[in-house]
């Protein structure tokens, strides 16, 4: 009936006869974001700039409803509507859907709403400005723009990048590194421009905005913004056109683990803690070649030393088989575009491989494990003709690396081309007396109507190394935008969610010696950052062009700022969130670290138990790590929040502006104001009546140091502290 009577209205509207009856017209709430249907009621600003879905007519409905267009991208506008228009235009039948919600321009901005941050760095509200000052931001990535506006401060007056080790680089001469070398002053990293690679590359540029960029004139600032930052251009399989082929093998994770002590050095010697990101990984395995690098980094890692890393994006991936034992069978179809399939068998006991040839007539191959370890070398390898082409089977067998009494099986199928597409191709492993897990390194498993019951292939068990080491921070991603506008006026979609669920790609746990990783979350779709001018000047048709959402002039050049997505853009995120604790304190230490995430971190689903192998900890809270590590977390009757609609204010000599915002005020019949030491002790409560927009209070009579300061109301969102220095 409701529906009917708004359509009826909605016709006589129309025709002109309720035009004397503006009250009996309804704002259609349902079109509208909660922020939009609040602003609708009270009107608590001229103007929002927000989304509006228009299917017809749209030229007539702006302008009627007073609204300016700003951009478009097919039905989809974004406008500046005035908020007491709002009612009206939701009453548009072509209007489908109007949309804004707050720190939505850039998730570089709102990424230090979502993970908690925004009070940590406004000086005025807490015992200093946390920005990382004092704090060397490190980042060993590729695709470096030293050039970047970005790399300054924010008034541009003064460089931040401190020194770089571009690995790759053939300027050896004089060089004492390595490999490569290293560029220590301003006028050095300036007059290069760019890494070896940035041409190429422009990765390093991203997450180096996201971890310590300053936003220049953008709202796409990073989270340690006025740290200092070293840098280390490492060798990746991306740059190995650039690498001289009797150079391969210097470029190992050894070479890696040299980047990390090159960071942690220059810390050391100009006596400043630090953390250093790093947006890169490989797969894990069971032969070992991880056991001595984790060693390695755990010498490097202490006070104030800390390695942050990504997970991995490979969360979707089908790449998982696990057979109980007591089963008799389980497994899959393989496949590939390529010409190999590759796995690896981790068992307790012998079992029989069965790969099954589906041509004409299908040819069933048995390999009993037993066999395998028989042979010399352990190595069993084996050829079929099938359908005219050639197929080839290895089998290596060797102990895990992690525990000796299980024995691993690496499998290879191979064919010239197209593996399992023309000729499907089964892989079981059988035995109920073996336990089994089975990991994919390459190609597909799928499934194939031809043995439906070979569908045991899962996603799991995906996190990359080195974020797998134990005290290395394993980072995944989470979602809040669905897309962008690029600066072509184009909305690219790109949907991992918009409420702080995980991204599908980020990568799960546990790691391959059963521990449980990611060790914690942060945004990682649709992050906008700096990119490289060297890059843009040199791929000016490359498609992650158009993820660009701007291009601005700087000294002559011509830059952007680029939407990307990745757990390579919620570690950075985490890097510099941590910066921010290391100014804090910086002794604080991994594990340190990771206690302060598993006590504040917030929880995207309350009903799983944490951590887990999807969220870890959770997403990591900037604000409420701090108080932790200050002291001031776990105060009986402290808020571990920020109050949303009210400002908490020192202004010198021991007083306090309470502000609230809007019409707030007038909400808010009566509130409480409490004073914590850093000790848990309450030293001030008072009780005043609402209805003012801001209260000067007097605290003078306190001793000079940190303070928690609670503003406790009727309303939760109004209701939280925030840390001062009287």
């Amino acid at each position: 009936m409701l529906s009917f009577f708004m359509l009826v209205l909605g016709v006589l509207a129309a025709a002109g006869q309720v035009s004397q009856q503006p009250a009996a017209r309804r704002a259609q709430l349902h079109k509208m974001s909660p922020l939009l249907r609040q602003m609708a009621v009270r009107h608590e600003a001229p103007t929002v700039c927000a989304f509006v879905r228009i299917t017809g007519d749209a030229d007539r409905i702006l302008r009627e409803n007073g609204c300016r267009e700003l951009a478009r991208a097919g039905n989809i506008y974004i406008a500046s509507i005035p908020t007491d228009r709002l009612c009206a235009l939701s009453q548009e039948r072509f209007v489908q859907r109007i949309e804004a919600r707050r720190g939505t321009h850039a998730l570089m901005d709102s990424m230090a709403i979502h993970l908690n941050a925004l009070p940590v760095y406004a000086g005025s509200q807490l015992p200093q400005a946390f920005t990382g000052k004092d704090v060397v931001m490190g980042i060993m990535d590729i695709g470096f723009d030293l050039t970047h506006p970005n790399f300054y401060n924010a008034e541009t007056t003064q460089y931040r990048i401190k020194r770089l080790w571009d690995q790759i680089s053939p300027d050896t001469v004089g060089s004492r590194l390595y490999v490569g070398r290293d560029y220590t002053t301003e006028s050095e990293l300036l007059g290069l421009g760019c890494s070896y690679d940035g041409k190429l590359q422009t990765h390093g540029t991203h997450t180096l905005g996201i971890a310590a960029g300053s936003g220049y004139n953008s709202p796409y600032r990073g989270m340690a913004w006025e740290s200092d930052i070293c840098l280390v251009n490492n060798a990746t399989t991306e740059d190995i056109a650039l690498i001289d082929t009797a150079d391969y093998d210097k470029y190992t994770f050894a070479t890696d683990a040299l980047g990390f002590k090159y960071i942690f050095d220059y810390a050391q010697s100009v006596g400043k803690p630090c953390v250093i990101s790093f947006s890169e990984g490989s797969e894990q395995d069971f032969y070992g070649y991880d056991v001595l690098y984790y060693e390695m980094l755990d010498s490097l890692l202490g006070p104030g030393r800390i390695l942050v890393a990504s997970a991995g994006n490979s969360g979707n991936v089908v790449n998982f088989i696990h057979k109980e034992r007591g089963r008799q069978r389980a497994g899959t179809f393989v496949q590939t575009t390529g010409d190999r399939v590759n796995l690896t068998a981790k068992a307790d006991a012998p079992f029989t491989l069965r790969t099954t040839f589906y041509d004409a007539e299908p040819l069933v191959l048995d390999v009993p494990t037993d066999q395998v370890l028989a042979l010399a070398d352990s190595c069993y390898a084996d050829s079929v003709l099938i359908s005219g082409r050639m197929h080839y089977l290895t089998v290596t067998a060797y102990p895990s690396c992690y525990v000796p009494t299980e024995t691993c099986y690496d499998i290879q199928l191979r064919a010239l081309t197209q593996l399992g597409t023309t000729v499907p191709v089964s892989v079981e492993f059988r035995g109920s007396d073996a336990d089994i897990e089975v990991y994919r390194s390459s190609g597909n498993l799928v499934t194939n109507e031809l043995d439906p019951e070979l569908c045991d292939a899962t996603v799991g068990r995906t996190i990359h190394s080195p974020s797998s080491a134990p005290r290395v921070i394993c980072v995944g991603a989470t979602g809040y935008r669905t897309g962008i506008t690029n600066y072509l006026g184009q909305y690219r979609e790109f949907d991992q969610g918009n409420d702080g669920r995980r991204s599908d790609y980020s990568s799960i746990g546990p790691t391959y010696d059963g521990r449980t990783k990611p060790d914690v979350m942060a945004p990682g779709s649709n992050i906008i950052s700096s990119y490289s001018s060297y890059y843009l000047e040199n791929n000016p048709q490359a498609g992650d062009i158009l993820s660009d959402v701007e291009h601005f002039q700087f000294r002559g050049r011509t830059y952007s700022w680029n939407s990307n997505a990745g757990t390579s853009m919620s570690t950075p995120a985490v890097g510099g969130a941590i910066a921010l604790w290391l100014q804090a304190k910086p002794t604080l230490t991994p594990e340190e670290a990771l206690d302060v995430i598993a006590h504040t971190s917030s929880h995207y689903d309350p009903s799983l138990t944490y951590p887990n192998n999807e969220y870890g900890y959770g997403q990591i809270d900037v604000y409420r790590g701090l108080l932790r590590i200050l002291g001031i977390d776990g105060i009986d009757g402290l808020s571990q929040h920020q109050p949303q609609a009210v400002s908490i204010l020192p202004i010198g000599e021991g007083r306090v502006r309470i502000r609230f915002e809007g019409s707030v005020a007038s909400d808010v019949p009566h509130f409480s104001v409490s004073v914590f030491s850093t000790s848990g002790q309450m030293v001030s409560k008072q009780t005043l009546a609402g209805g003012q927009a801001e209260y000067d209070l007097d605290f003078s009579m306190l001793s000079r140091g940190v303070y928690a300061v609670q503003v406790t109301t009727c309303q939760p969102v109004t209701t939280g502290s925030t840390l001062i220095r009287l």
